[in-house]
């Protein structure tokens, strides 16, 4: 159990699981008004530390600035959520020596823990009629703080593959073709036209030639491709519930 000296000197320190990792940073401590010793502490975790969780203080030890407690990290992040705004209530005490598995009757008393903003209470009280304290009253507030982180979004993949289309190209083929001529006798062609003998048995061949299309494939490179990344910005709207103190006046005072 902490002594009322360890107070000051954990609240804003680090809280570590028992395993040596880090959980948050330490917000509160709540006294148990019976006995006025240290029960409780909260300890932001989450993103930026938006989230805010209670661990028991029964069995924890403060190393310099540092609060060790005898739970993992998951336990202290998954404890119920609690809306102690400065007062645990007993079935809010009860429910998170559940989560804890400790004995809720082992540490049950007729009154509440009760904590503050700046980190801890006392018997007497924290404000301006406590013993303990000058005559001005501080007045805190919590502020948002928003950042941003890099993670994986998704995956782009740039893939090549084959696809066949047929295509369709027209080209003129020439052919030689047979042909018969008659011409008369004539006394430019009496002497080839006699030459032979009178009655005969003849035959003529003439070779006929033609072309033939002929296609060749040939594999040219036409473009380079690449996958690259763009940057863009759009707006994130972050809404976040916030906390402060204000002070009200009473009796018969002069506003300044």
């Amino acid at each position: 159990m902490l002594d009322q000296g360890q107070i000051d000197q954990i609240i804003g320190g680090t809280a570590y699981a028992s395993d040596g990792d880090k959980i948050g940073s330490v917000g509160q401590v709540y006294l148990d008004d019976s006995t006025g010793e240290p029960a409780w502490a909260t300890v932001n975790t989450g993103f930026f530390g938006t989230s805010e969780s209670f661990v028991p203080l029964a069995n924890a030890t403060v190393q310099g600035d540092d609060l060790h407690v005898p739970y993992d990290k998951d336990t202290v992040k998954a404890a119920p959520n609690v809306d102690a705004d400065g007062h645990l209530d007993p079935s809010d005490e009860q429910t998170l020596y559940n989560h804890y598995s400790i004995d809720y009757g082992q540490y049950a008393t007729d009154s509440d823990f009760v904590g503050t903003g700046n980190g801890y209470n006392t018997s007497e009280g924290y404000d301006t009629s406590g013993p303990t304290t000058d005559d001005a009253m501080t007045v805190s507030e919590e502020q948002v703080s928003v950042g941003t982180r890099t993670q994986e979004a998704g995956r782009a993949r740039l893939r090549k593959y084959v696809v066949t289309e047929n295509v369709t190209q027209t080209v003129p083929v020439r052919k030689e073709k047979a042909v018969l001529e008659r011409e008369p006798i004539t006394d430019a062609n009496v002497g080839a036209a006699t030459s032979g003998p009178d009655i005969s048995e003849e035959e003529h061949e003439v070779v006929l030639n033609e072309e033939q299309v002929v296609v060749q494939k040939e594999a040219v490179p036409v473009e380079r491709v690449r996958l690259g990344t763009e940057e863009v910005v759009e707006e994130a709207t972050v809404t976040e519930q916030v906390r402060k103190e204000q002070v009200e006046a009473e009796g018969d005072i002069n506003r300044r």
